[in-house]
């Protein structure tokens, strides 16, 4: 006859349960948080819709604006939302008290960048099909298609350390502002979802530089069937930049 053992035994999750579980319930609340949604999905189908049958009379072909719009969901949820989100956990204390946890500061860290992941993924997925089923053709390529993934990854990294730094640097009141501000400034002005090429010439070259026109370039011309090698270089400078300056600046408080 096999005894059971009821006695308690206290300790931690092992390291990686622990992180996956944590991912998990960060993904879930980012799904269901009606501004998330709003921004990673709503907005962009409305676009894609939209695009479909205005967008060539606006200048602005439907194979140059589904790209465009994959730029602007990475956009959305790696930047805006994350500050937002992250400045309100740090106002009610929640990076406070999970920080002491077995969960540590690293794990938390860790999760939360699953969690982008596993959203972020989703979300260009869904808006992928859709595109397609409007009619969107990418002609893609081997090397086209390498490139555009690691400046996509390159520049996601960038988005999301520039939002860990607004979001654990200011008041969560200016975050929400600025973030939005933010947002919506480079949603036309940064080349998210117009080519470089057509905004004026003379700040050609500094729109170029910004980590917006890195990913939508990359998108734009992975959809073209084309490299462009200097939005990797971009994307990859912003990644390496941003990463520093949250990892010095980010405080866990208010």
């Amino acid at each position: 006859m096999t005894l059971l053992d009821h006695s308690p035994a206290p300790g931690a999750a092992p390291a990686g349960r622990r992180i996956r579980s944590h991912a998990l319930t960060e993904a879930k609340l980012l799904v269901r948080n009606g501004e998330q949604l709003l921004l990673a999905l709503v907005i962009p189908i409305a676009f894609l819709v939209g695009g479909k049958w205005f967008g060539h009379g606006l200048g602005l072909p439907f194979d140059t604006l589904a790209p465009s719009v994959l730029a602007l969901a990475l956009w959305s949820t790696c930047f805006t939302s994350l500050a937002i989100t992250v400045s309100f956990e740090r106002r009610y204390g929640v990076l406070e008290r999970l920080s002491p946890t077995p969960l540590g500061r690293g794990g938390l860290l860790l999760g939360k960048a699953l969690a982008l992941l596993l959203v972020t993924a989703g979300q260009l997925v869904i808006l992928s099909v859709v595109a397609v089923a409007l009619g969107w053709r990418p002609v893609g390529g081997a090397l086209p298609t390498l490139v555009m993934v690691v400046t996509v990854v390159l520049g996601g990294t960038a988005f999301a350390a520039l939002g860990m730094l607004l979001g654990g640097t200011l008041r969560s009141e200016v975050t929400l502002g600025l973030a939005n501000l933010v947002y919506l400034v480079l949603l036309m002005g940064g080349a998210i979802m117009l080519p470089v090429a057509s905004y004026p010439e003379a700040i050609r070259p500094v729109i170029a530089l910004l980590p917006t026109a890195a990913v939508g370039e990359a998108l734009r011309a992975w959809s073209d069937g084309t490299v462009s090698w200097q939005s990797l270089i971009v994307g990859l400078v912003w990644s390496v930049l941003g990463a520093l300056a949250a990892r010095k600046a980010f405080r866990w408080t208010s």
